[in-house]
């Protein structure tokens, strides 16, 4: 009788369905990645912890006075991440690198693993709990590419003429299953 039932065409038909599906379940949910971690360490940059007092110059009653824009890399804004789906650890930061570019840096970053992360510049408030896993696609963001660790201090370039007004949030994106795995507010540094 079970030799008969192997060779039964609903029986392949069957197993081909059930192979089919394990093959697409294995892709789109990637659960191997919950056991393995992929630790990043680049090189972040020196940023100095008070921003320096220009030298005192007498002030001329032609020119006006003006502040000065620092020669070296100055902090623009920072926050700690809170926990969406998964926890999240570390501090994000946006530097402006001494040549007037932007770059994003996760320091510390200590996350889950999972498939289709990225890391996005949002203009959504972050929140803590489940109201706060889904709000990152509904409004602006600026994709800087796929997380390249889920441990570990990483840097990202952001695209030069990007506007920043607005963007005030950090999100770890899962854009298969469109959650965020945690988020960082960032605070205009100052």
């Amino acid at each position: 009788m079970p030799l008969r039932l192997l060779r039964a065409p609903l029986t392949w038909v069957v197993l081909a369905v059930l192979a089919v599906g394990a093959a697409t379940a294995l892709y789109w949910f990637q659960p191997w990645k919950l056991v393995t971690d992929t630790e990043v360490n680049e090189e972040l940059v020196a940023v100095p912890t008070a921003a320096p007092t220009p030298a005192s110059a007498p002030a001329s009653a032609s020119a006006p006075a003006s502040t000065p824009t620092p020669a070296g890399p100055v902090l623009v804004g920072s926050g700690p991440f809170v926990s969406h789906e998964h926890e999240t650890r570390g501090t994000a930061r946006i530097v402006r690198t001494a040549d007037g570019r932007h770059r994003l840096e996760l320091v510390g970053l200590n996350t889950s693993n999972g498939p289709d992360l990225q890391v996005w510049l949002t203009d959504q408030p972050v929140r803590t709990g489940p109201s706060g896993w889904h709000v990152f696609d509904d409004g602006r963001h600026v994709a800087l590419g796929p997380l390249k660790g889920n441990r570990g201090d990483q840097a990202y370039a952001i695209p030069a003429g990007t506007d920043l007004t607005g963007l005030t949030s950090v999100s770890i994106w899962c854009e298969r299953f469109a959650v965020s795995f945690g988020a960082a507010a960032l605070a205009a540094a100052g």
